[in-house]
């Protein structure tokens, strides 16, 4: 038995050995690496937030192993960037292995204090090896100060707050904005964490130019009686975003929750504004009067969320020069009645992140529950006014335009002029939906499936060109500039943009 435990020994000791010796031969690096970029560009990051992580590839294309001796950052450990190098973190490193024809990864991360740098540029090297052999990678970042809002915390549990809606507690994190807050600023950008909400009988202004980002799970509540007033103009738009800077994440869609206005919430108004990238863009509820309308849109730009762009439930809502693309249900859903009003826009739906099953726009006057005896229980709403003149429905599906009326009493008005309409029910889908019979009273000068000719439908870019079926179609409204204030006192288009001729490609 001892000679068997000697034996055993022997064998741990050899393979420890063996796991600890270097099997290859290698020979000092002479400063012929090469690297899958000379400057790493870590895009913009907001001050004390953490950046996403960055690849740097450095090859030896050699014949024979080499051994770097030095890999470190040029300002040492007062650089505010963080390396791994062959899975190992620091800021410095001493002999590195590459084997032959061969390549190691070096991951690059940054959080920097705007406060602590005199230049928002901030800048540093990695260096590999030393003296004559030395080599260098520069690395970049830009450096953006923001007002950052955060919920509050417990005292004695650390916990972060929820926000109480109504006199009842919600899983939403957040709180209410102070008095101090109801401003956003174009001289910072606004980064909100959780859901900030607008005080009843508040009223939130966001000057032109403002830029508003919201971290994951976070979004912008306008409680009862409270209003959003949120006015750019052409050359100074409002942009509401994630707060995710990476241009990887510039047209990903669900990085936040929403805006949303709540039941009661009144007066909101959205002017040259560009919302993209949430879960819903605006989530509109009203109880209210079927002649003020809770939330005006004009002149505004709604984007590739993975829900809606706009939800309006049972409430009042009138836009001009409005635009509303991708979405992974629907671009803009008029639920459970209420009151619509659009002239000039575009609704135009080409998401192709997963399958869409919803038109581009849907129109519907009920809402359906189960009821605490299990029951499904379908209950109509008056839909006091669905008018769309001089509209634009489009997407990569075959239907964009449904009215789903549920018969129970109660109004169904709607009209629909001098729009264009893709709608090819193949399947026969809505042959006994008398709502879209396209050749009614409630349809007039409709272009059915007509050629849109948008520019560029996989970047959100629905202004048509000179092949449009939707050129000189519109009729005369009260709005003579397009969304991008271009003189349609004449011979309007139909949709938000005025044609243009597309540049040739060569």
């Amino acid at each position: 038995m001892r000679h068997l435990f000697t034996f055993l020994i022997c064998v741990v000791l050899i393979s420890v050995s063996s796991c600890n010796r270097k099997d290859f031969t290698t020979s000092p690096s002479s400063g012929n690496l090469q690297f899958s970029k000379d400057t790493v560009f870590l895009d913009t990051v907001f001050t004390n937030i953490g950046s996403a992580t960055y690849n740097l590839k450095v090859y030896n294309r050699g014949s024979n192993a080499v051994t770097i001796p030095e890999i470190k950052l040029e300002n040492g450990t007062n650089s505010n960037y963080r390396l791994n190098v062959d899975g190992i973190p620091g800021k410095s490193f001493s002999n590195i292995d590459i084997l032959a024809r061969d390549s190691i990864f070096v991951f690059v991360e940054t959080t920097i204090d705007a406060a602590g740098i005199a230049n928002p540029l901030y800048t540093d090297r990695i260096l590999f090896d030393n003296g004559n052999n030395q080599q260098d990678v520069d690395l970049v970042t830009l450096v953006q100060d923001a007002n950052f809002i955060y919920p509050g915390k417990d005292a004695v549990t650390m916990k972060i707050d929820s926000l109480t809606l109504d006199g009842q507690p919600t899983t939403l994190k957040g709180r209410f904005l102070t008095d101090s807050e109801l401003t956003f600023t174009n001289t910072k950008p606004t980064v909100i964490y959780g859901f900030a909400a607008v005080p009843s009988n508040k009223t939130l202004t966001i000057e032109a130019g403002a830029r508003i980002h919201f971290h994951d799970n976070s979004g912008l509540i306008v409680d009862k009686k409270a209003t959003l007033k949120a006015n750019g103009t052409l050359t100074e738009k409002i942009i509401f975003e994630g707060d995710r800077l990476e241009h990887s994440f510039s047209d990903t869609a669900g990085q936040w929750g929403t805006i949303w206005m709540r039941a009661g919430s009144k007066d909101n108004e959205l002017n040259h504004t560009i919302i993209k990238n949430g879960i819903i863009g605006v989530l509109v509820d009203s109880i209210g009067s079927p002649t003020t309308p809770t939330l005006k849109l004009q002149n505004t730009e709604i984007y590739n969320h993975s829900s809606y762009g706009v939800l309006g439930r049972e409430t009042n809502i009138e836009g001009h020069n409005v635009v509303i693309g991708d979405a992974g249900q629907t671009s803009l859903a008029a639920t459970i009645g209420g009151t619509y009003n659009f002239t000039h826009s575009t609704f135009a739906n080409y998401w192709n992140s997963s399958i869409r099953q919803l038109p581009a726009v849907l129109v519907n006057n009920f809402f359906a529950y189960t009821d605490e005896t299990g029951q499904d229980i379908i209950e109509t709403r008056n839909l006091h006014a669905a008018n769309f003149t001089n509209c634009i429905f489009d997407g990569n599906n075959n239907i964009e335009f449904v009215l789903d009326k549920v018969d129970g009493g109660g109004l169904f008005n709607y009209n629909i002029s001098n729009s264009m309409i893709s709608f090819t029910d193949s399947n026969d889908s809505y042959k006994d939906n008398t709502e879209l019979d396209f050749t009614s009273s409630f349809y007039q000068n409709i272009i059915l499936n007509g050629k849109p000719h948008f520019r560029d439908t996989q970047n959100n870019d629905f202004i048509i060109g000179e092949e449009s079926d939707a050129i000189n179609k519109a009729k005369t409204s009260l709005f003579n500039l397009d969304i991008l204030g271009v003189d349609r006192s004449t011979n309007p288009d139909i949709g938000a943009y005025q044609h243009i001729t597309f540049e040739k490609e060569d």
